[in-house]
């Protein structure tokens, strides 16, 4: 996790940006229940009707109201309101609302001021409205309480109207009654006072002429089109995060890329042998790829997810605190299915990764050895092989995706579920009136989201641990420390004698052996002189001319070049002077002429054509349709074996070195173009030091100075006739490859 954070240390201003953006998403989000909630609760239930007292009311309707509230009481009320006459038609408010309520041609009115009542006196005055409500209204289920009402009064007063009844009623006896009413409130829900209260200010607002079916559209139109705007807000916002997200996980992988390349580019090929090629292919494409998609989940989730539960759980706290038990079941349930799951696949993860490398190793192998495969008609062992490393991929990878594939189901279940319960629980509460349509709502939107930020941070933890695998594997590569690397303190040739070479009790072992594969070496190549290598299979030819260029350091001694060190040079310099030529031709994609340039391509048209001529290219070159601008294939799979290797010998003698390494180049070219390459190289690089590895004797057999190699050991040095002479290994293998006439004339 620690590489990962290290990630975005690059980009912390736009992820702190992303921060703030999905802050701003979550409020989006976490407000939309709310609006869900007014809507149903006052759009549809209190007909649009948001405060609990009426911004205007007729006189009439006032002394109604107030004929239910004491004399303090209606003192704090009136102070809010202030009274339009009908007649005074020259004030400034007259005319102010006179448009607005055509009532006010013939009756007085009240408008609310700005500032609002008390809690207390407005609780009051809900219940006043309640009361006026039942004491006005026509429905059947209030004539039965005016009916009782009625009962209780004296003959006389029967038949009067309740509100009559009211006015004309001393004060001390409408005290009273209004003191039994307030007992029988007091044990009535408050949203059941607050629902009533609206429906008594619908029906003033109705006396006043309001239009109150328009009010109603008006408020539910406005409040979904705000809602709408909040969404499209979000969204907006949802974009911006996934494209800066988005960015940021490309770079980093963009940069990781270049990071590993530039990294594996100075590998020697002790580190190279350590990871594997088939590894490091994985690792530069499928480990980022992991990281990549890690890093927009974690900018988009696990920043996205705690906000908006946290806030879920406080917005459900407010809409009802009776049924959080349910959110703290909902969530128990969901993290024992995560920690379950993550169980059962965070081994697995691990081991997915190490199945692909191996799945690319065993393509590798098969796809670069098939001339081999048909050679040997093995095809249906290789099938085989494959299919094991399939089959392992596939079973792991089908495990893993099972897993993860009953999550969503179960996480699903697991919600709707907890939606059901919601309902039950909220459907007693609402049957009581502890709770309204819209809260039952706005809690299960709450809850879902909720659960769903934890379902988010679930899948975020999923893949966090195979991201993580990912992350070390690529440090793993990153963090290795290269064995060949340039001195703190360079020196430069200068202008010493020109490649000069010399070993000095030089042992080498590799970094995974126990035991030296060469031994004490000594001997000094001249520049203008051939030095040739020798022996059997294994003895250390390779491994030594490799030492040169430092693909290896030496383990003892040391390595001089024109009297300095190798390692005290800066490898880039040590590559100038040297041109190198491995045993497989490689060539890159592009055109003969990139691949001859490839050493400098600023280098003239002259000097290619010159390095084609001794590299005995030319012939074929020429035939080519395009000449030098012939397409090469990658690997060079369109050349043969012996061009691959003179465009190889081309490209070194192109860039004009002091120092030539052929490590056993002329093993694919016959007789008559290997004797002509070499008279053409004898002429053109006189003045430079050749070292040559060979199997033939008879290729070497003119060289300067042969050096004869058994078991990582010096066993001979000369030229061919001395060592003929003096050198039982030599002779061994002249005499097993060239005939006693040869031998003789030699």
């Amino acid at each position: 996790m620690r590489h990962i954070l290290g990630c975005l240390k690059k980009h912390i201003g736009v992820v702190f940006i992303i921060i703030l953006l999905l802050i701003g998403q979550a409020s989006c989000d976490l407000s939309l229940p709310d609006y869900t909630s007014k809507i149903i609760n006052i759009g549809v239930q209190q007909g649009g009707i948001e405060e609990l007292v009426p911004k205007v009311i007729t006189e009439k309707d006032m002394k109604e109201v107030l004929l239910f509230t004491d004399s303090k009481e209606e003192q704090e009320i009136l102070k809010n309101y202030k009274l339009i006459k009908h007649d005074a038609k020259e004030d400034k408010n007259y005319k102010k609302y006179s448009k607005k309520y055509h009532v006010l041609a013939k009756e007085n009115i009240y408008i609310q001021h700005e500032n609002k009542l008390e809690e207390k006196i407005q609780k009051e005055f809900d219940k006043a409205l309640l009361v006026h409500s039942v004491m006005t209204s026509k429905a059947k289920e209030y004539k039965q309480i005016q009916e009782n009402i009625k009962k209780e009064l004296p003959d006389v007063m029967k038949s009067y109207n309740l509100i009559k009844v009211f006015e004309i009623m001393p004060e001390e006896s409408r005290k009273k009654m209004l003191e039994s009413m307030d007992e029988k409130f007091s044990d009535m829900p408050e949203s059941i006072i607050e629902q009533s209260a609206t429906t008594s200010i619908k029906k003033l607002y109705q006396n006043v002429g309001m239009n109150t079916d328009k009010l109603q559209t008006n408020y539910i139109m406005v409040s979904g089109a705000k809602m709408l705007g909040i969404a499209l807000f979000s969204m907006v916002l949802t974009i911006i995060v996934g494209f800066l997200s988005s960015r940021i996980a490309s770079s980093t992988s963009k940069n990781l890329r270049e990071e590993i390349f530039t990294k594996v580019l100075n590998f020697s090929k002790a580190e190279y042998k350590e990871f594997g090629v088939s590894s490091l292919i994985t690792r530069s494409t499928n480990d980022i790829q992991q990281v990549q998609m890690l890093l927009v989940m974690s900018l988009k989730i696990a920043i996205y997810a705690p906000i908006i539960g946290f806030g879920g759980v406080m917005k459900a706290l407010r809409t009802n605190v009776s049924m959080t038990w349910i959110i703290a079941l909902g969530v128990i349930i969901i993290l024992g299915i995560v920690i379950t799951l993550f169980t059962l696949v965070m081994p697995r993860f691990k081991k997915v990764q190490k199945l692909i490398d191996r799945m690319n190793q065993v393509t590798r192998e098969i796809i670069t050895g098939i001339p081999v495969i048909r050679a040997f008609s093995n095809q249906e062992h290789e099938k085989k092989r494959f299919a094991k490393a399939n089959l392992d991929l596939k079973k792991n990878t089908m495990f893993v995706d099972r897993v993860m594939s009953m999550m969503m189901p179960t996480m699903m279940f697991v919600m709707n579920g907890i939606c059901i319960l919601i309902v039950w629980q909220a459907s007693h509460s609402i049957d009581e009136g502890l709770m309204q349509v819209g809260d039952m709502l706005a809690f299960i939107q709450y809850t879902m989201q909720i659960v769903m930020a934890f379902l988010m941070i679930s899948m975020f933890s999923i893949m966090l641990p195979r991201a993580n695998v990912s992350a070390n594997r690529i440090y793993e590569v990153l963090d290795r420390k290269e064995s060949v690397t340039d001195p703190t303190s360079p020196r430069s040739f200068g202008k010493r004698v020109k490649g000069l070479v010399e070993f000095k009790n030089v042992s080498f072992r590799y970094p995974d052996s126990d035991e030296d594969v060469l031994m004490d070496i000594n001997f000094t190549a001249q520049p203008g002189t051939t030095t040739a290598f020798i022996g059997s299979t294994g003895s250390g030819k390779s491994t030594l001319i490799n030492l040169i260029p430092r693909f290896y350091d030496v383990s003892d001694g040391e390595i001089l070049i024109d009297g300095i060190n190798v390692k005290d040079v800066e490898i880039a310099e040590l590559n100038k002077k040297i041109g190198y030529i491995p045993q497989k031709g490689v060539l890159f994609s592009g055109t003969i002429e990139t691949n001859i340039k490839y050493g400098n391509d600023e280098m003239s048209d002259e000097q290619m054509e010159r390095a084609a001529r001794i590299a005995q290219a030319t012939e074929f070159i020429e035939g080519k349709s395009k000449k030098y601008d012939e397409k090469i294939a990658q690997g060079g799979t369109n050349v043969s074996g012996g061009q691959k290797q003179r465009l190889s010998i081309a490209r070194a003698v192109a860039i004009d070195p002091e120092i030539y390494i052929f490590d056993d180049s002329f093993s694919a070219l016959d007789f008559k173009t290997d004797s002509e390459l070499r008279k053409a190289l004898h002429k053109e690089t006189k003045d430079a030091t050749i070292f040559i590895v060979a199997q033939r004797v008879n290729t070497i057999m003119n060289a300067d100075q042969i050096v004869v190699l058994d078991e990582g050991r010096v066993v001979g040095m000369g030229t061919h006739k001395k060592l003929l002479k003096t050198c039982d290994v030599y002779r061994e293998i002249a005499s097993s490859q060239l005939t006693k006439e040869e031998l003789e004339n030699a």
